[in-house]
């Protein structure tokens, strides 16, 4: 038997593989010379040579051989074979394939069989995604089912250079298993890379790669089979013939993969709130596996239970799989690593996920990922560093980006044992988020040319309201929700605005006591939320305090003592109280014109509101003549397109109805209906109001036949803009019957 031993490369010396004088067999020792010159220069990149029958020098990226190895082995003449004379023998595949674990994903699997029938020798495929998004899933299920025949088909993880060289080391092993006797791994592997490069017809899938770098000498040394690469990395496979970013489940598949792994051991078991449990998670398969897991380990436990648990322990319940569960696939473990690698790199990328955690998880615009910005450089970078790791989708077009919900979660939860989430950092974010939209709220709330900005920005105010219901708020956070309630308000959503209110008080009372100009202001908003909404009962008495509170703090000639006289008397109005509302409105107007003077904003609206009481008390007359005096000054001072402008030439068109005059009436209404659809857009409350006023008047002058449609469309709408149970969805709904019951000449029902 032929013999040799390995020394290390010593200083101006040449690695050598030495040979006994006493080897006998000729043909052997010529066999073992060619594998001695196969492996004398492995790791000088130049000198590699493959002399077998198909002799090609290989050198570029060849992998180096260090340490020692000493003992004499006696290896089998059939071991000594070249490797381009070594066939695969059957049952060589490796893929870690449980079908079960398998749904959908029709698309990618077509995506990945385009390429594999396209004409040519090297192929190289890319599965780019987020870590827990299905990548190697995908691919092992693509290997096992997709490819008729080829072979073999060989699972390396990539994830370093020491893993890709393992994986060749174990291919070289289960092609001649003798040679792990003989060779160190380095060795090994070489001898691997030399088999893929002298053998077409097979299938590397290298799983998880994280630097392209890793992986390059092995592509490019062996051209003749098929490459399948999965990586967390989206945006460094431009050579690919194929590239599938892998997205999330649809929600029926991620629901069937949760049925199919829980109901495993216990068919016949409760399932409720799975499909909620579902969309909590993202549909992201890895933690529907892994939550699923945990199911069928706990029979007792309901999908329904365990979003409870969620709620309560989310820390905990993130680390929590099944037995079964490896440590390292758990939802908190998996980014883990990727934050490791984003950290090292640029420490700012991990500031910004857990910031952009508090905001909702699409359309997230630059104002907010710039918000607080010292360093743009460094921001962008960090950006970018984010999307080659999949932990955003930016959306370049819009300006916008994107989040999965459950990263979002995960890094908003704060864990003492993850370096990436301890309470610091996530205070830290939280507090960032907080600044981010403080500083980008739009100055007013009532103007139409700042509704686009609110409505970009409500979502992730909403969202960031949600995820701190359970936090003690800030001054600024409070600010928020106050200015915010402000514009639901004037978009007619009372039930959102008083929620808000109600949070901004408590907060700003706890932080700055009851007689800060704060906490008066949202006391007063907050009393305005309850009127909105028809709640009198609440409204008045909360007014009254804010009343006698800001008068008592501010002082009697104050603007905001005047709002608050003002407001009151609106809700005394609005409760029929006309005796305490007439006074209050007369008081506040005399006042304000005294203080501000006759063209002050505040002063036509409280002309305004006294002449809509005189309308209320039964004298039309006292209230044309005011609402004519407004309606000119705010004209003048305001514009036409104003919306108080507006609201006074609804309110004059409506007291002409009342005074009979119908034809002014209805002239002035479509004329006010007109402006707003331009003005505030066809959805806004303001805009039903006027049309559904519209409507009246010509029912009044008994022109059903252009009445009916105008109130079944206003009807239609208001029911899907405010519900069905909105106060003025009802109103809607009752002049509609009694236009139609006058129309057939039957008494309403």
């Amino acid at each position: 038997m032929a013999r040799w031993r390995w020394r290390k490369k010593g200083s101006g010396e040449d690695a050598a593989a030495t040979m006994p004088a006493d080897v006998a067999d000729v043909d052997r020792a010529s066999q073992a010379t060619t594998w001695q010159n196969a492996f004398a220069n492995v790791g000088d990149a130049d000198a590699v040579a493959y002399r077998t029958g198909n002799a090609q020098a290989i050198g570029a990226g060849a992998i180096a051989v260090t340490g020692v190895y000493k003992p004499t082995v006696q290896l089998p003449p059939e071991a000594l074979r070249p490797p381009a004379e070594v066939d695969a023998p059957t049952g060589l595949n490796d893929l870690p394939y449980q079908p079960g674990l398998f749904v959908g994903r029709d698309r990618e699997l077509d995506l990945l069989d385009t390429a594999l029938a396209s004409p040519g020798t090297a192929l190289v495929q890319a599965v780019a995604g987020l870590g827990g998004i299905g990548k190697s899933t995908l691919a092992a299920h693509w290997a096992a089912t997709r490819l008729h025949g080829r072979a073999p088909v060989r699972w390396i993880t990539a994830d370093s250079p020491a893993a890709v060289q393992k994986g060749l080391a174990d291919l070289a092993t289960a092609l001649q298993p003798v040679l792990a006797r003989a060779l160190p791994v380095e060795a090994l592997a070489e001898w691997g890379l030399q088999w893929l490069a002298s053998h077409t017809g097979w299938l590397i899938v290298l799983d998880n790669v994280n630097d392209p770098a890793d992986i390059a000498p092995l592509i490019a040394r062996a051209p003749g089979g098929r490459f399948l690469i999965t990586s967390r990395l989206a945006t460094a496979w431009t050579d690919a013939a194929t590239l599938v970013r892998l997205d999330i489940l649809l929600p029926a598949e991620s629901l069937a993969l949760l049925t199919r792994i829980t109901t495993g051991p216990h068919p016949a078991r409760d399932l409720d709130g799975a499909a909620d449990l579902c969309e909590t998670l993202g549909h992201l398969p890895l933690a529907i596996e892994q939550v699923a897991a945990y199911l069928a380990q706990n029979p007792l436990t309901t999908p329904r239970a365990y979003l409870h648990l969620l709620s309560q322990h989310p820390a905990q319940m993130y680390r929590a799989g099944a037995a079964t569960t490896a440590a390292g696939a758990t939802i908190a473990r998996v980014w883990n690593i990727t934050l490791d690698c984003i950290t090292r790199i640029q420490p700012h990328a991990a500031d910004l996920l857990r910031t952009l955690a508090w905001y909702a998880p699409d359309h997230i615009p630059a104002v907010l990922h710039h918000a607080g910005t010292v360093d743009p450089p460094a921001d962008s970078a960090a950006l970018g560093l984010l999307t080659a790791y999949s932990m955003i989708t930016p959306d370049p077009a819009a300006n916008t980006l994107a989040i999965h919900r459950l990263v979002q979660a995960l890094a908003r939860t704060p864990d003492p044992e993850d370096p990436h989430r301890t309470p610091q950092l996530i205070d830290q974010a939280r507090e960032q988020a907080t600044q981010g939209l403080y500083t980008n709220l739009p100055e007013a709330w009532n103007t139409p040319d700042t509704w686009d900005t609110w409505r970009t920005l409500l979502p992730h105010i909403d969202a960031f309201a949600t995820h701190t219901i359970n936090t003690e708020g800030t001054i600024n956070a409070a600010r928020i929700l106050n200015e915010t309630a402000l514009f639901l308000g004037n978009q007619g959503q009372s039930g959102p605005a008083t929620t808000y209110f109600q949070r901004a008080l408590t907060d700003t009372v706890r932080l700055l006591g009851e007689d800060h100009r704060y906490t008066l202001t949202y006391l007063n908003n907050l009393a305005s939320a309850y009127e909105w909404s028809g709640d009198l009962g609440r409204a008045i008495p909360m007014y009254e305090q804010s009343l006698t509170d800001t008068a008592r703090v501010m002082g009697e000639d104050h603007p905001d003592t005047l709002i608050s006289r003002n407001n009151l008397a609106s809700a005394y109005e609005s409760a029929g109280d006309l005796e305490r509302a007439i006074p209050l409105y007369e008081q506040s107007l005399t006042d304000t014109e005294r203080l501000l003077g006759e063209d002050h904003p505040s002063t036509l609206t409280y002309r305004h509101n006294l002449a809509s009481t005189y309308e209320s008390a039964g004298d039309p007359e006292r209230a044309i003549a005011l609402y004519e005096q407004t309606l000119v000054d705010r004209l003048r001072v305001m514009g036409e397109d104003h919306p108080d402008t507006l609201t006074t030439s609804n309110n004059l068109a409506y007291t002409y109805e009342i005074a009979g005059d119908l034809e002014r009436a209805a002239s002035l209404h479509g004329l006010t209906l007109s402006y707003r659809v331009r003005v505030l857009g066809d959805d806004h409350p303001d805009t039903l109001t006027s049309r559904n006023n519209l409507a009246h008047t010509y029912e009044s002058a008994r022109d059903l036949e252009r009445a009916i449609p105008l109130y079944e469309q206003t009807l239609s709408d208001t029911v899907r803009i405010l519900g069905e149970d909105h106060p003025f969805t009802e109103m809607l709904r009752g002049n509609l019957t009694r236009a139609i019951a006058e129309r057939d000449n039957v008494e309403p029902s």
